[in-house]
């Protein structure tokens, strides 16, 4: 398998789907909700994924796939593509620019090939297993800060008002006390590439889906960062519970999110 060619095709499939992002963008009339009445869903993820998912069922047949919207192929190939068409779609929705499409294939469960592509600021994210990450062609790393009062983190917040959403919200104090402040966009595909890129140092967010996070990890640990549970061991495949960081911070933060981590924990079957 020819990782390159699979980046190629990679980042051709999500510059095609961001096309498609953008002729909808700002004129969706029609929304769905999924889980709960603010998870949207539109004609623009489910053409988008179409896309996606016709080219590599033309190209890769025997390939399995996930997708977010349910064009789910599972054959038990050892190449599996792991697709979210539109991640952050409410932004996408209210007009606001800061929305991607995410794609990583993977080879016996481990992401190799990553691309995202975030079609409002023409910005393409990508990553090759063993050979680093790079922002429309050019290499990308995260910053080397170390310590959290010189930090800027980002995180989000899930679709259900539970109990735990109450929680995460005494964890956002302690981040915000600690640093120099926490940002909340709306698009997790993205913040793990804002990591990667230097914008930010940490990113943490529970509740999240594989499809949140399969491009975004590789993206992020190629260009030199840090990703794991809230406790530091690995990082569910499942997204939900995620700490992404430049390495420097990594430590700090699981101080903060450890304290936490076992009303969290029970969690990872009803997510």
């Amino acid at each position: 398998m020819n990782l390159r060619e699979i980046e190629e095709f990679s980042i051709a499939l999500a510059k095609g789907s961001g096309d498609i992002l953008r002729k909808y963008f700002g004129k969706i009339e029609n929304i769905a909700t999924k889980s709960t009445g603010i998870d949207l869903v539109t004609v623009a993820d489910l053409e988008s994924e179409k896309h996606i998912t016709d080219a590599i069922n033309s190209r890769f047949p025997d390939h399995d796939i996930i997708a977010e919207e349910g064009e789910n192929t599972k054959a038990g190939s050892r190449y599996r593509w792991v697709i979210d068409p539109l991640d952050g779609t409410t932004n996408f929705v209210h007009n606001i620019p800061i929305f991607a499409v995410s794609i990583a294939f993977q080879i016996d469960g481990k992401t190799s090939v990553a691309a995202i592509y975030n079609p409002g600021a023409d910005k393409m994210f990508s990553a090759v297993l063993g050979a680093g990450a790079k922002l429309n062609g050019e290499t990308i790393k995260c910053t080397s800060t170390n310590t959290l009062s010189e930090s800027l983190l980002v995180t989000g917040f899930p679709y259900v008002h539970d109990t735990m959403y109450d929680r995460l919200f005494d964890i956002f104090k302690q981040f915000y006390d600690a640093s120099q402040g926490v940002r909340r966009f709306g698009a997790a595909a993205l913040d793990l590439c804002f990591v990667a890129m230097g914008r930010f140092e940490g990113f943490y967010e529970f509740g999240l889906k594989e499809w949140d996070i399969a491009a975004g990890t590789l993206i992020l640990t190629e260009s030199g960062g840090t990703i794991s549970d809230w406790d530091g061991s690995e990082c569910p495949s499942s997204g939900v519970r995620v700490l992404a960081t430049n390495g420097g911070v990594h430590s700090s933060m699981i101080k903060v999110l450890s304290q936490h981590h076992k009303h969290f924990i029970s969690q990872d079957s009803s997510v």
